[in-house]
């Protein structure tokens, strides 16, 4: 005899999907199909609305209403438009594009819809996320007062990123950007990387994951994908899915790492849409709502009151040319920026980081006073160097001439080697420091050793940062650059 069932049944998640579900479906027919662009009568929608085309094979297609006119309703597919024909059924959803989220999302790759396209089991998640969202409440966000370590010395010396700071990394093709993101997504000491790429060759989705994360990388990260052959509506929302994703770990008070590659590709696949839309051309080529998405994208990464995102984003420069505009519009919109030099990634030296050339706005709020003085020295040192190079390697430059000099040519190999390092090499913020410290002659105490080194609350409730003085820098400087006409003179002890 069958024994009586005691223990209460749990309804409750097919009451949810119950009432996610609209019984009153709207419903539209093709009647025209254009390149990227898919036209039809109807159905009743909204911009950015989920639909489903219904194809005379029996498949189905996904596609996002981009545009409306009149009765006509505008769409683009979500994949090859291969069999499509008029008088094919289009059916709203709804709802806009949402993305499945939650703690099994780790060690997953998606795609631009938020699907499983790693070949494992499907992810169950626990909640849904809409892909386009606001950014935080300015007057609610967390201050940036803790520093991210990312394991790449040259970043964490003299261009020191705060939790929840965001910077782009502009270079050409071929200088490194890749490489780069994925040292800092092995070393970095973040809960959670979420990396996006966007508009990849497909040949190096794998080599990313498999040679460049790797098997204990991929572990705690979410990797978002759409290569650049598939459909510009999917590389433009990979990126505002993988941005999704890493707000759900944040609303969960982790600290995130987002890596974008790259928001080049992003503004590419939005003007193939909106020219395709009847969009005018404006700066570069671009429409004009390209440079009215970039900011609502990247402005949503940062703190909120829970968490933050600290973001890395790289950006294509067109023919090295830093003012060309999608990088103007990126440079002036981000925290900070890491600029690839060309020439110092043909002469071998990785990474190929243009420290003169690149700025962290908030350093100096996540590193202490001393640190900061050590900072002052190389970066003059260095520019020193840079003022006088060609007097230096053209055998002008008499030793003796000037100290600032003798000191800068002495320090430049030591400079170098501190600056490069080799693509599996990690470097933690303490060894960085120490090697800093020995390479200036500057003592860093202890205590700027920590996340928040020298931070104190004024009488306000703002907290206040202490920086080193330029006269303090000098003074380093100055004791720095001693010699007495051999190396000995000037090396540090």
């Amino acid at each position: 005899m069958r024994a009586a069932y005691t223990g209460a049944f749990d309804f409750s998640k097919y009451l949810t999907a119950v009432e996610a579900v609209d019984p009153i479906c709207y419903v539209g027919q093709v009647t025209a199909v254009n390149g990227l662009r898919i036209e039809s009568r109807g159905p009743r929608s909204v911009i950015g609305e989920m639909c489903t085309i219904r194809l005379p094979d029996g498949s189905e297609m996904m596609a996002e209403v981009v545009g409306l006119d009149g009765t006509t309703t505008r769409l683009t597919a979500y994949g090859d438009t291969k069999g499509l024909e008029i008088g094919a059924e289009v059916i709203a959803s709804g709802h806009v594009l949402r993305v499945p989220v939650g703690e099994s999302l780790l060690g997953r790759v998606i795609d631009a819809t938020g699907k499983a396209c790693d070949g494992a089991a499907a992810i169950v998640p626990e909640a849904y996320y809409p892909a386009i969202a606001d950014s935080p409440d300015p007057m609610t966000r967390l201050p940036i007062q803790r520093r991210m370590t990312t394991g790449v010395r040259a970043i964490d010396s003299l261009l020191t990123v705060g939790k929840g700071q965001r910077l782009g990394i502009f270079a050409g093709s071929g200088v490194g950007k890749s490489t780069l993101i994925s040292m800092i997504a092995r070393n970095t000491n973040a809960d959670v990387n979420v990396i996006g790429l966007i508009g990849e060759r497909g040949r190096e989705v794998l080599d990313f994951i498999r040679r460049d994360l790797g098997e204990a990388g991929l572990k705690r990260s979410v990797v978002v994908v759409a290569t650049g052959d598939q459909p510009p509506i999917c590389r433009l929302r990979a990126a505002y899915v993988a941005t999704a994703v890493a707000e759900y770990f944040r609303d969960r008070g982790k600290d995130v790492m987002l890596m974008f590659d790259s928001v080049t590709r992003f503004a590419q696949a939005q003007r193939e849409i909106g020219l395709a839309n009847g969009e005018p051309p404006a700066q570069g080529g671009y429409p004009p709502s390209v440079f009215d998405m970039i900011p609502k994208l990247l402005e949503r990464a940062g703190t909120n009151d829970k968490g933050s995102i600290t973001a890395f984003y790289t950006v294509l420069v067109d023919g090295d040319n830093m003012n060309e505009p999608i990088t103007d519009k990126v440079r002036g919109t981000l925290d900070g920026h890491i600029v690839l030099n060309r020439r110092l990634a043909g002469a071998y030296h990785y990474p190929a980081i243009d420290v003169l050339q690149s700025i962290s706005r908030l350093s100096k709020r996540v590193t202490g006073k001393e640190t900061q003085k050590a900072v002052g020295v190389i970066r003059q040192l260095m520019a020193t160097y840079a003022e006088n190079e060609m007097m230096i390697t053209a055998g002008i430059y008499q030793e003796g001439n000037a100290a600032a000099v003798d000191a800068a040519v002495h320090k430049h190999a030591d400079i170098e080697a501190f600056l490069t390092q080799e693509e599996y090499e990690a470097c933690p913020m303490d060894e960085t420091l120490t090697r800093m410290a020995a390479l200036t002659g500057v003592q860093i105490p202890a205590e700027e050793y920590g996340e928040t080194p020298m931070l104190s609350l004024s009488a306000d409730g703002y907290v206040q940062h202490t920086a080193a003085t330029a006269r303090e820098v000098q003074d380093a400087a100055g004791a720095a650059s001693i010699v007495s006409g051999n190396e000995s003179a000037v090396s540090v002890q």
